[in-house]
Order: structure tokens, then sequence, then C-alpha cells
């Protein structure tokens, strides 16, 4: 940043600049069929202390960065419900552990090599094995399988690794010490500070589960009963950021694990739907900026003398830690393909990676060159993991044809488990009297309704009634798939008021297959719907002019057969344009 600036456009510099960059060759990238995350990191580089030209403020950086990690991970709790963590723990605590001590090995062996002292192997070792939870979460969405047999397990592991690296991180103090002599203290203290920290932890875990789960669905419920969004979603940043804070200041876990826990109580909610889609708009352009401030760390310069370590870091990230993956998986004879999609995804480093080696630094546990081979490991990893999860079904293809595998997996990584699709499925947006009626016909013939609605007293009665119902908007897409448009037979719009055309034009993308049927309340507005995709428009002043059309021609005396006509001559007149899709 020049010195000149003045501090107070420090924020507002850095997140332009920043964001501008990253828009810039995110977009770039994105054409030449990379991940955007590929321009972020470069963008962090641009904009970096290491290259010329505008110099972002790499601590404001950092500390936004922070804010998108936990408004991931809540945002990640929030469709993590705990019997999913519970139903992997049998392959994500046992992989989780084997993986790390490997990786960490590997670190430590490579090390000492280069004249490290085994204690700064072990730590840079530990930092190694760590997965970013902002890229994991961001590979699984953008390849529609964060809520799979693969997607849940990587989560899983994910928690537990957490877990660890906070225990590591309340360790290091004491290993600082036993580093510098302190041999008969720091040994018999180690076991006290472990034991403390697990105490901690198991203490943060049983106040969410406990206090939390009644406390946060109350301040929700309440809040959403005002009817105003932006008290909603300011109650679910409240909520998210200072469970976060307070987990890390009174817990001393990580503010990651702390919102990736709140949002689990707060998926238990009737509120989860609307949460995620409504309340974290945030979270994108901060997640961003994480990515962002990753590049911003790397000095182009340090290529030309500290390459041997950068290359070293980065085959353990790519090569050991997924083979320690896949060992696990067959140990546990996991299917080949859900180990693939397991291993490729844990491939990468991150956030928690540089947070340790932060605080390692400062303890004098690491080298100076550390950081910079973490942060080359880091964009490679983060650059290349998109295309290497992307590559598991092609590889088992590739190895079905040649009959390398003595049968397909069972498994696909890239088949949800929340719940089967049916084709019998319909979507109704609103409840009112015409989402009343249209439900109630479609259940007659035989087809299953869910009812996406804004009234909350509605959805409570619907879901006390056995009907499956969510709470929210249903311009967001989040809410759409979660009320499984991409597998649905047909979507009603049946709320007045509501931007139908958007609804209309997100619903057609996610499903191209879907057949909509939308009603509307001028006749001006069938053009942009028919535009949009809908396939049959009922607009209320339409219907209003056949109704009080058919209503006058009998008054007057006119006979069924003229009606009839009368009908059809209006209809044509009117609806021409809005129901030439009907």
């Amino acid at each position: 940043m020049p010195a000149h600036m003045p501090h107070e456009l420090d924020l507002i510099l850095t997140l332009t600049g920043g964001l501008t960059a990253a828009l810039v060759l995110g977009f770039i990238t994105q054409k030449l069929r990379l991940s955007p995350i590929v321009g972020y990191l470069l963008a962090g580089i641009l904009v970096g202390p290491f290259t010329p030209g505008f110099v972002a403020n790499q601590n404001i950086a950092s500390q936004s960065a922070e804010i998108g990690v936990i408004l991931l991970m809540f945002g990640v709790g929030l469709h993590f419900h705990l019997k999913d963590l519970l139903a992997v723990r049998a392959v994500a605590i046992p992989g989780a552990l084997v993986q790390s001590a490997i990786a960490t090995g590997l670190g430590a062996l490579a090390t000492h090599f280069l004249g490290w002292s085994w204690s700064q192997g072990i730590v840079f070792g530990i930092a190694i094995s760590v997965a970013s939870t902002v890229v994991l979460t961001r590979v699984l969405v953008d390849n529609r399988a964060l809520h799979t047999p693969a997607g849940h397990i990587a989560v899983g592991w994910l928690v537990v690794e957490d877990i660890f690296t906070v225990i590591v991180l309340v360790l290091l103090p004491a290993l600082a010490g036993h580093g510098s002599g302190q041999a008969g203290e720091s040994a018999g203290s180690i076991w006290i500070i472990l034991g403390i920290a697990l105490l901690k932890l198991a203490t943060l875990v049983a106040f969410i589960f406990t206090i939390g789960a009644r406390v946060i669905p109350l301040v929700l419920e309440y809040v959403a009963r005002t009817g105003s969004r932006e008290l909603f979603t300011l109650a679910v940043l409240v909520l998210a950021l200072g469970i976060a804070v307070g987990a890390a200041e009174f817990f001393g876990a990580s503010m990651a694990l702390g919102a990736f826990l709140a949002g689990m109580v707060a998926g238990q909610s009737q509120f989860s739907a609307r949460a995620a889609s409504d309340a974290l708009p945030m979270r994108d352009a901060f997640a961003v900026l994480f990515f962002v401030s990753v590049g911003m760390l790397f000095d182009p310069a340090a290529l030309l003398t500290e390459w041997p370590l950068m290359l070293i870091t980065l085959g353990i990230i790519l090569f050991g830690k997924p083979l320690a993956a896949l060992l696990v998986m067959w140990l546990l004879k996991k299917p080949l393909r859900l180990a693939l999609g397991i291993a490729f995804a844990l491939a990468q480093i991150g956030e928690f990676s540089f947070i340790l080696a932060t605080v390692a630094g400062g303890l004098h546990l690491l080298p100076a060159g550390a950081m910079n081979a973490l942060v080359f490991g880091a964009i490679v990893s983060i650059t290349l993991n998109p295309l290497l999860y992307q590559s598991v079904n092609p590889l088992m293809n590739w190895l079905e044809r040649h009959q390398w595998l003595c049968a397909p997996a069972p498994v696909s990584a890239g088949v949800p488990i929340e719940h089967s699709p049916t084709t019998d499925q319909v979507v109704v947006i609103g409840y009112g009297p015409v989402g009343q009626t249209v439900s109630r016909i479609l259940k007659e013939n035989g087809l299953q309704t869910v009812i996406i609605e804004l009234n909350l007293d509605t959805v409570q009665k619907l879901l006390a009634a056995g009907q499956t119902a969510i709470y929210g908007d249903a311009t967001q897409r989040e809410i759409l798939h979660l009320a499984g448009i991409e597998h649905a037979r047909g979507l009603v719009i049946a709320a007045s008021g509501v931007p139908a055309a958007d609804i209309v034009q997100a619903a057609r993308e996610l499903n191209p297959r879907i057949r909509i049927i939308t009603r509307t309340n001028y006749l001006a507005e069938t053009a942009a719907l028919r535009q949009a995709g809908a396939d049959a428009i009922f607009a209320s002043e339409g219907e209003i002019a056949l109704s009080m059309a058919s209503f006058l021609m009998a008054q007057l005396g006119a006979t069924e057969e003229q009606i009839t006509r009368e009908r059809e001559r209006v209809r044509k007149d009117l609806f021409q344009d809005g129901l030439k899709r009907g």
C-alpha cells in the first residue's frame, strides 16, 4: 500500500482492487476453460507486495478472507446434519488421522535431508497435511457433489483434520519450550495442555448442541416473524460470526469449526434453506478474497532459490496425500470410485496450513522459507484440484473399459444420497388459494408436491401435516435446488407478486425438460415469461376478462355456443402472445 494513502481508505481500496483484479483474471481463466480459482490466485499475486503496481493491504485482505471462511463453513453446516457426520465417522476419523500421520512423516523426512531439525520438519509436515475447507467446498459444490458419499466423507474428514489442527495449535507453545531446553517442564505440561484443549472442544460441542440448539432456532423464528428480509439476513450473519468468534475466544477452537457447528444446529430448523440462500449473500465475495489473500503471500523471486523445497512440498500434496487416502479407503474396502473422489478432493492445502505456519514461525519452529513453499504448494494444488476431481469419472471409465477392474464400482462420487429423485414430483411456489387448489388436484392424480412458501406459519402447518415444504425465497437457486427442481416433472408458480420471469429462467436452466406453468398479474408480462421458458401462462387480467365476458353474454341471453365463440375471440385477442407455448 503506498505510504501516502490515508489509512481510512485502506479497506475500500483493498476490497476494490482485490475484487477488480479477481473479476478480470477470473473472467479470463473462465474463458480459457480453467477454474476461476486460478484467476483469483493470480489476482492475489498481482496486487501483492512482491509485484509492482497497486499493493493491497495484506492484513485487511486476510481478515476479509477469514469472514469468507466463516460464512462458507456456516453454509456447509446448514446442510450437513449430525447424522451425516456420524454416518461417515468410521471412514473420516481413521482416514484423517492416517493421512495426516503419513503426510507429516513425509514432510519431516524430506526436510530433514534439507538440513531442518526433526521438530521443524514435523510442524511443516502437519501444515502440509491439512486440506483447505474453502477449496474442498467450492470443488464439491461446482461438481454438485457436496451431498454425495464422497462429499459427506470429505467434509467429515476435514472436520477431524480441523480438530486435530486446533490441538496442534494449542500445543505449539509447549513444543517451542521443549525445543528451547525446557524439556522436563514441557514434557510434563504437554499432557495437561492437551487435556485442557480436548475439554474445551468437548465443552464447545456440548454448548452448541444443547444451549445453541434451543437459542438459535428461537432467535431466527422471532426475527423471521418481523417479515423483514434485512433483519433476517443480519440475524444469521450475527449468529455465524458471533459463534465463530466465541468458539475461538472462549474455547480455543478455530472460528471455522465454530461456524460449522453453528450451521449444523441452524440446519435442524426450518430456516436452513432460507438462511443458505437469502442470508449469506456476501459469502461468495469474501470467499474470493480468501484466494486473493493466498496469492498475496507468494514471492515469485523465491522460485529461483527455494525451488527444491517447493517441489518436495508439491509432491507430498499431489501424490503423498492422495496415496495415503487411497490406502485408507482400500484398507476399509471402499469402492475405488469413491476412494479416488476422496483422494483427489483432499489433494490441496489452504487456510489452516497458513495459520499453523504463521503461529509456528512466530515461535521459531519453522525456517523463513517454509511459508513460500506452502504458498507455492497451495497455489499449484488449488489450481489443479478442480481438474483432478473432474478426472475421477473419466479415469474410472478408462479403467473399466480396459478391464483393469474386476467389476464396476457400485458407488458413484456424483450420485446424491439425500433422497431419491422422482419424476412424479411437482414443485409448487406459493400456498394461497391458487396453490392449495393446484396441490390438491396434483395429489388426487397421483403426483407428489413440494411447496415453497415464505409464510413461516404456513410452512410449519404443512410440515406438521406431513407435507414436504421449504421456507425460503423461490428466486434463489439454492431454494429451487433443495426442492429438487433438477428432477421434478413440473413447476407451478401459484404465488402472486413474485418475479416469475426470474424463477422461470432459473428453473429452465436447472432442468431444461421441466414443464412450467405460471401466473402473472398483467398481460404485458406474458412475453417476458414466454421468452424465459414458461410453457403455460395465466394472466389475472385476461382471466378476469374471460369470466366477465362469459357472465355478460349469459346475462344478455346468449346461447352456450355464442358464449364459447366469444370466449375464444377474447382469448385470441388477449392471450395470443402469452399462450403460444401452452
